[in-house]
């Protein structure tokens, strides 16, 4: 299975709540206590588990380009040369 990870800029997101509505995962939440500079509650990636896979469904949908998603580039496995 794929495995990735995001950042969230939290200091630009504006808390829209779409990011949670979309991740399949269900990984991304909304901060709760916390706000940041603009005064809004942004949203944070809960993962402890490592489940993120790196879909970036989060970032095509953030208005406002907060998230930046990275991917494990996976270990292929070579075809023995040809004799």
């Amino acid at each position: 299975m794929a495995r990735g990870t995001i950042i969230i800029d939290q200091d630009r997101c504006k808390g829209c709540g779409l990011c949670p509505e979309v991740c399949p995962k269900q990984i991304i939440v909304m901060e709760e206590t916390l706000l940041n500079a603009k005064g809004y509650h942004p949203a944070v990636l809960a993962d402890p588990d490592g489940e993120c896979t790196g879909c970036a469904i989060c970032a095509v949908i953030c208005p406002d380009i907060c998230i930046t998603v990275f991917r494990e580039i996976p270990d292929k496995k070579r075809a023995p040369a040809p004799a």
